[in-house]
């Protein structure tokens, strides 16, 4: 990678940095949504969910189309997004989950 590609790739795993994103997008895996279909389905407050897909937008991992006056969520690239979880999960299998385990980047770390 580049260093250009480099800076990309730090974008797109901080964008699935957050387990809320994470939890959005997997449900969304299974279909398109409205965001109180999600807030339902995943006990987040709507001001939450809302916040979370908005930057999964921006981010271009989901998409929008109207319907009435809500909007139906949808996965933006739904194989390649199953393709990083699939990896990642088989990078967590490999390495024993060992990066939960960091003290700054782990479950009980501190980053952010």
């Amino acid at each position: 990678m580049s260093d250009v590609d480099l800076g990309a790739a730090a974008s797109l795993f901080r964008s699935l940095s957050d387990p809320a994103r994470l939890v959005i997008l997997q449900h969304l895996q299974h279909g398109e949504h409205r965001v109180r279909e999600l807030t339902e389905h995943l006990g987040l407050a709507q001001s939450t969910v809302s916040a979370h897909l908005a930057c999964l937008k921006d981010c271009g991992l989901v998409e929008s189309r109207p319907v009435g006056r809500a909007s139906m969520f949808r996965l933006a690239v739904p194989t390649e997004l199953l393709g990083v979880f699939e990896a990642a999960e088989r990078l967590l299998e490999a390495t024993g989950y060992a990066v939960d385990l960091c003290p700054v980047y782990g479950s009980n770390g501190t980053a952010t």
